[in-house]
């Protein structure tokens, strides 16, 4: 499955030139990622807060609220400062169950200008396996650009 993330990535730039601030810019992020990729399920952000991830920007069903930073796969992401990719999530241990439907998960930790992470893209399928190599290292060159261009204030 090749998807066109380059193109992606100039998608999110031109949001950030009408609006950088966090909000707007995710929300678009997650309605652009959902809508354009295939075979997904939930896709959007969860975000710092209090020293736990709190609900971001998303489109997909209903998620958990809050997400204890080491919990599930993305607090394990957090803490970590590494991107997961889940082949199967009912195989990851501690997963958090949010859609019974999702069988795989990418979580890719996004950090603000000093470096400290801010939140993390978390995008699920119904599809066991669906994200590849060519997928993680797409998303993540997406990820750093929404850094780049993101305003957390």
């Amino acid at each position: 499955m090749h998807f066109d993330y380059e193109t992606l990535a100039r998608q999110l730039v031109g949001f950030a030139e009408t609006d950088s601030h966090y909000i707007p810019l995710l929300a678009n992020a997650s309605a652009l990622l959902y809508h354009s990729m295939e075979d997904l399920n939930w896709a959007g952000f969860y975000l710092m807060r209090d020293g736990r991830l709190v609900l971001g920007p998303f489109q997909g069903q209903p998620a958990c609220i809050h997400i204890p930073v080491g919990k599930g796969v993305c607090g394990t992401a957090a803490l970590e400062n590494k991107t997961i990719c889940v082949d199967n999530v009912h195989s990851f241990e501690g997963h958090i169950a949010c859609d019974s439907r999702s069988l795989s998960e990418i979580v890719i930790p996004l950090h603000d200008a000093e470096g400290k992470i801010r939140g993390v893209l978390d995008i699920d399928s119904p599809l066991e396996g669906r994200f590849s190599g060519a997928d993680q290292a797409g998303l993540e060159q997406c990820a750093r650009l929404l850094e780049t261009v993101i305003s957390w204030g």
